[in-house]
């Protein structure tokens, strides 16, 4: 399949995730929150959550969300998920061009179309690296900076293309890292590069590379940038900004501090389904010490350099690991493309496949649990028996044909379908995925019988519920529900905690979404 073609593919599956899914609570509302919060103080730069500042993210992503609210009149999930989606691809195309000649030069050159199709299939299909690829998130912009900057950080080692344009693109795509996300946009090509020139033994051309135009230009932009947030949040949150969002958190973290091995498991989820095969190559290659490519080396150096410098920062999270994924991919695909079918590559691509096959009776399974009944829908199972599928195939490509790209490639394109026919059913798992439907009951409740308040209970991250209901949300508490303080509210919480106390209160009316209840007291 040609490269535009995986591309349409890929977006035609993804289009029901893209415009029928609700926003996530944990992230994804609260960043809209934020952005109505930038309207009416009409601030930039210096952001609040509900009145308290959020210095944790710089503007860039916040400033595409804003644009959306500004051009549509509310915020579209199409619409903010393309500045995930597009920089995805931006990325794999960036990736595919950059190894696709060396891939080209080996045994394979007669299908080179479809040897480099195999990395572009990996990489979309790749664990975390396609869920960010939909969620309204901006790690997925970070990542594309870093990766155009590392691009231009080697073609400046090969001595590719202008000179002079490469030294202004090379700090320019680096503010752009941090501007779009924080220090780690900067902190991963600082570290892999100088590794890189270590290990070459060039460590004194360090300079060339990081030299004073480098400098001048990353740190003229974020001098810009700290100076207007000076100017609108004041000295207390330009502290923030760049102490307690970056040395606190490297060291010792007050949010998702974990320990050093912590990226050592989150792994082998982060990058399925293809843990096994990256996993398995990538130990081969340092304990038999093979020879590899310079390009080879350079993708190899920046993902163990980002891995290793991850894990030794206090806070963590899986996804922080994903603008590595790139360059391990792609590591792994141009050993691949010089290497030919054998048992344990066979065996590493069986492995997902063999789960694939094993979707269908666990997904009967938990759809039998009471925690997971509402998976119970016929497309689901359609999407399950489609991966199955896929997976019976990939083993025959596997054994019979001996083809491991092209079983690579069935996997990821089944995953693909099965997301595309699953997607469908968005509409029904929304009151399970978010809040939307259960504030739109709310408001509908609240109009029908001329109230003004909302309360809820045991919510997480209830607060960022204004965005849908157009006012503030505020926490009720047990006795305050049972005594009656709160009558003449609409309350919301959840199904099961409801049944726990509705013995001991009067509702005037009551309806249930998904796992949640809406109450008249």
């Amino acid at each position: 399949m040609k490269s535009k073609a995986v591309y349409i593919y890929v977006l035609i599956a993804l289009l029901p995730v893209l415009f029928l899914r609700d926003f996530t609570p944990a992230n994804e509302l609260r960043y809209l929150s934020i952005a109505d919060e930038c309207l009416r103080n009409g601030t930039w730069v210096a952001f609040t959550n509900h009145g308290m500042p959020y210095a944790d993210k710089p503007p860039l992503y916040f400033w595409a969300i804003l644009a959306g609210r500004c051009l549509f009149g509310s915020y579209l999930m199409g619409f903010l998920s393309l500045f995930s989606l597009i920089p995805a691809f931006l990325i794999v195309r960036t990736m595919d061009r950059w190894a696709g000649p060396e891939i080209g030069n080996d045994a394979c050159s007669a299908k080179n179309a479809a040897c480099r199709s195999t990395g572009q299939w990996m990489l979309l299909s790749c664990g975390l690296f396609l869920g960010l690829a939909v969620f309204v998130r901006m790690d997925m912009l970070m990542t594309l900076f870093i990766v155009l900057s590392l691009r231009t950080f080697y073609r400046m080692w090969k001595e590719e293309g202008s000179r002079r344009k490469n030294e202004i693109l090379f700090p320019v795509y680096l503010f752009l890292a941090v501007f779009s996300k924080g220090p780690m946009g900067l902190l991963i090509p600082l570290t892999s590069t100088s590794v890189f020139l270590g290990w070459n033994r060039r460590i004194r051309s360090w300079g060339t590379y990081w030299g004073w135009k480098t400098w001048v230009i990353l740190l003229g932009g974020c001098l810009l940038w700290w100076g207007w947030v000076y100017a609108e949040g004041g000295g207390a949150y330009l502290r923030n900004l760049l102490f307690h969002q970056t040395i606190d958190r490297a060291v010792d973290s007050f949010h998702h501090k974990e320990p050093v091995y912590y990226y050592l498991l989150s792994v082998w989820y982060s990058v399925f389904p293809w843990s096994f095969l990256l996993i398995g190559v990538t130990l081969r290659a340092l304990w038999k010490r093979e020879s590899a490519s310079e390009l080879q080396q350079f993708f190899f150096v920046v993902f163990l350099t980002t891995f290793v410098l991850l894990s030794f920062i206090s806070s963590k999270l899986a996804v922080y690991l994903v603008p590595a994924f790139p360059f391990w991919v792609y590591a792994v695909v141009l050993r691949l493309s010089h290497t030919g079918w054998n048992r344990g590559l066979a065996l590493a691509v069986a492995l997902p496949a063999a789960l694939y096959i094993a979707s269908v009776p666990l997904l009967v399974l938990f759809a039998g649990s009471e925690d997971g009944v509402f998976l119970n829908r016929p497309l689901l199972y359609a999407a399950a028996g489609g991966l199955a599928l896929t997976g019976i195939g990939s083993l025959y490509l596997l054994y019979r044909k001996r083809s491991l790209s092209r079983a690579i490639r069935l996997l990821a394109a089944g995953l693909f379908a099965a997301v595309f026919v699953g997607g469908w059913t968005l509409p029904q798992l929304n009151p399970y995925i978010g809040y939307g439907a259960v504030c739109r009951k709310a408001k509908e409740i609240v109009r029908e019988n001329r109230l003004s308040e909302y309360r809820v209970w045991k919510l997480r991250r209830s607060e960022n519920m204004d965005v849908y209901l157009g006012r503030p949300v505020e926490t009720a508490t047990p006795e305050e529900i049972v005594s009656g303080e709160v009558n003449g509210t609409v309350l919301i919480m959840p199904l099961r905690e409801w049944e726990s106390l509705k013995k001991d209160v009067r509702e005037k009316e009551s309806c249930h979404v998904g796992p949640y209840t809406v109450i008249v007291l």
